[in-house]
């Protein structure tokens, strides 16, 4: 698999190497041993899926505190707009968002570290959505932002009239709206 950096530094696009032939193709979509040694150590206990229709938008959410989640997100099939957003305080990109492209045909993967919150708009007819998790879902650690947070200013690459949202989605609060115990320390070791 080849990393490439985004701006900020510990989200991760993965593209895997990809052989293809007349028969189609064939990739690794995860290997741990090369995950560990070029990401970082991670068990991965938990695999969701999710199939969503154009202009559905899911996010932002996190796990809070010892429940908080990284994930290895990919795209089976049609197109995602993938949203990744620092929620560190005291990290010099709090606040900023990571924001790239995931198809069926590109193939690449977002690795998001514990500390982020996360979301995605859809952009083609339907998408089938993959990720790894490394702890266990918690309903009782469920933290979530405003997809339409003013501050952050996100472009979902959907216009605001197409967007279909969760009962949920429609009511969180913006970042700034969130506590301190309810965002994460940049000076703690998340994975200690």
């Amino acid at each position: 698999m080849n990393l490439i950096r985004t701006e900020i530094p510990d989200v991760l696009i993965i593209s895997p190497r990809v052989f293809e032939d007349a028969r189609g193709y064939f990739f690794e979509s995860f290997s741990q041993r090369e995950f560990d040694a070029q990401v970082r150590p991670l068990t991965f206990v938990q695999d969701n899926e999710s199939k969503s229709s154009y202009g559905v938008v899911r996010g932002l959410h996190f796990q809070k505190g010892d429940a908080s989640q990284s994930k290895l997100i990919r795209v089976v099939s049609g197109r995602v707009l993938d949203v990744a957003v620092d929620i560190r305080r005291g990290s010099p990109t709090f606040g900023h968002c990571v924001r790239v492209e995931l198809s069926g045909e590109n193939r690449l993967q977002l690795f998001i570290p514990r500390g982020f919150a996360h979301g995605f708009s859809v952009l083609s007819d339907e998408a089938v959505f993959q990720y790894k998790c490394d702890r266990f879902y918690c309903p009782a650690a469920e933290g979530a932002i405003a997809w339409d947070d003013p501050d952050l200013a996100i472009d979902w690459g959907v216009p605001a009239g197409d967007v279909i949202l969760s009962a949920k989605d429609k009511c969180h609060p913006t970042l700034a709206q969130c506590s301190d115990s309810d965002l994460f320390d940049y000076s703690k070791d998340l994975y200690e």
